[in-house]
């Protein structure tokens, strides 16, 4: 029986007996696809209406690489595709000069997305579609030290989307926020509480304060 060839990455699946006195020859080319499909780079020319990288059979292709780098000056709407098929993960930098035209990347016959140009994205294949991982899909927490100064301003919030649960006790900064920053539409109701500011402020009737930290804001009343 012949060699039969992956779904995904098109390698070389020998047969057993088969190939007999070129099997380390057809191994190295696998280990080659291997390494391209792992660590490989190749900086792609767009230069026509659709840019249709190939997944060839047990060779190096523009497909196979985990990186791909796109450049030139665009003529018109752009699609660049990959096979359909193939499931992997690629991270692709857009270098092309838009010229007022916009690019796609997709799956031959599937959906995918516009790439910002000057920018990494990393995206994935499950074989029909290919899809952005945009940041805001990830998991995980942004801690105060994780922000620039200034970095968060009004209009890089939604509205309402300041809730309490989205903020740890004592990230709220004056450092963290532009001027004007957070505005009333931005912030959910109840969503700022004492716990979550750095500095807190409490209003008593005790003529000395008692508990709190350095710097806190105390107003007495009687």
């Amino acid at each position: 029986m012949a060699s039969t060839f992956s779904t995904f990455l098109k390698i070389e699946l020998m047969q057993t007996g088969e190939n007999a006195g070129t099997w380390g020859t057809k191994t190295n080319t696998n280990l080659q696809l291997v390494e391209q499909a792992i660590a490989g780079y190749e900086s792609v020319n767009v230069t026509s209406a659709t840019v249709a990288l190939t997944m060839d059979d047990g060779s190096i292709s523009q497909a196979r690489n985990m990186i791909l780098e796109f450049a030139g000056t665009l003529t018109g709407a752009t699609n660049i595709t990959i096979p359909d098929s193939i499931e992997k993960l690629y991270l692709i930098k857009d270098n092309t000069t838009r010229a007022g035209n916009s690019l796609t990347m997709k799956t031959a016959t599937g959906s995918g997305f516009n790439p910002t140009s000057g920018k990494l994205h990393l995206a994935y294949s499950n074989g029909t579609n290919l899809s952005n991982v945009d940041l805001g899909t990830l998991g995980g927490e942004i801690a105060t030290a994780s922000i620039a100064d200034n970095a968060i301003t009004s209009s890089k919030i939604s509205d309402n989307s300041i809730i309490t649960a989205k903020i740890s006790d004592n990230q709220i900064v004056t450092a963290k926020v532009s001027d004007n920053a957070i505005t009333t539409n931005k912030l959910s109701n109840n969503a700022v509480t004492a716990d979550k500011l750095l500095r807190k402020f409490t209003i008593t009737t005790n003529v000395t304060p008692a508990g709190g930290a350095n710097g806190d804001l105390w107003f007495v009343y009687s």
